[in-house]
């Protein structure tokens, strides 16, 4: 256990550093400037400090104030000598934060009685932050292995769903990868950024509810396949309706709303403008540029400029301006991503 003592009388100083440091498992650092003590607590260790009331430039009380203000030092027990037995002083040094007091003269058996006191209060505070620390990395670990796990299931689940639609191979990967991107340009917040990114694979879990015939049709839908197509959006937000978690609720609000539009004339609501949850706007942008950039029975691959050219003339209309315009600040990485093998999208 570190002692501070900051005492400008040179002779009391050796004196106290004396009695102290030949404590068991104690060791002692003395100042006779309270500028130099003040000096070292900003980044020394310190277990206990104990200043003197009256000392040129900065007294005692100031002394524990600037100590306070120290993070590291906010609960370190602090002992202050003083000759004076006024009221008011003592009050204002307990205010400032002093935990103890000792009056002139010293007597020796009392400073190492108060000392052994309040370092064994130390000890036992140390003890409980480290097992605080502990515990904390303990739960970051749990909540991290929960976290892949979730992230695990949710994946395949995603890939389950793209077996049914086996002309969108790794869309799911790429609409999510893409989704994180033009969140993190709208400056939303890590947790809504990782929630996003799990729950856009999931934009077409109604598809499951959409016959074969249709889903893997060679060619162009008729109108009325097509309506049928169009189901998929109110049977996913059926399939994922009333979650507890916050990924189960986004990834209603995205398999509900991923085909509205900005202008009120999507499906299956007709929602439009900020009605549309911001989850679905994003994976709106999302889902329609990778469709875009993939051959389908009914369509060739389209060229990535071709896809933005098509993405920008959409904003206002079909998409949310604000995720266009963040969807072209992250293209740099957009194109990247569509450069790299697709597998690493996912």
């Amino acid at each position: 256990m570190r002692v501070v003592i900051a005492e400008d009388n040179s002779t009391n100083l050796a004196v106290l550093c004396g009695i102290v440091g030949k404590m068991d498992g104690v060791t002692c650092q003395g100042y006779a400037e309270p500028g130099e003590a003040l000096a070292y607590l900003m980044t020394g260790p310190c277990d206990l400090a104990i200043v003197d009331f009256l000392m040129p430039g900065m007294n005692g009380v100031e002394l524990i104030q600037a100590m306070r203000a120290l993070p590291q030092h906010q609960h370190v027990p602090i002992i202050m000598i003083t000759a004076d037995a006024d009221r008011s002083l003592r009050l204002d040094a307990i205010c400032k934060g002093a935990t103890d007091f000792l009056a002139k003269p010293v007597d020796p058996i009392e400073l190492r009685s108060r000392v052994a006191n309040l370092l064994a209060l130390r000890a036992a505070q140390n003890e409980l932050a480290s097992r605080a620390k502990s515990l904390a990395e303990e739960v970051a670990l749990a909540t991290a292995h929960l976290q892949r796990r979730e992230e695990e299931i949710v994946y395949r689940l995603a890939r389950a769903i793209e077996f049914r639609d086996n002309e969108t191979s790794e869309h799911v990967g790429r609409v999510a990868a893409v989704s994180r991107l033009i969140a993190q340009e709208m400056q939303q917040d890590e947790a809504f950024v990782r929630v996003l990114y799990l729950a856009a694979p999931l934009h077409d879990v109604g598809k499951i509810g959409v016959p074969d015939a249709i889903l893997n049709k060679p060619g162009k839908l008729d109108p009325a396949e097509r309506e049928l197509m169009q189901t998929h959006a109110a049977i996913g937000a059926d399939i994922l309706a009333n979650g507890d978690s916050d990924l189960v609720r986004m990834a209603a609000a995205v398999a509900a709303g991923h085909h509205e539009r900005w202008d009120g004339k999507g499906y299956p609501l007709g929602l439009s403008g900020a009605n549309i949850p911001l989850a679905a706007r994003i994976t709106a942008v999302a889902d329609v540029f990778d469709a875009l950039c993939s051959e389908r029975s009914y369509k060739p691959a389209w060229p990535i400029e071709c896809a933005r050219e098509e993405i920008q003339r959409s904003a206002g209309s079909h998409f949310d301006p604000g995720c266009v315009a963040a969807f072209d600040r992250a293209w740099p990485r957009i194109e990247a991503l569509y450069a790299s093998p697709l597998t690493s999208a996912a």
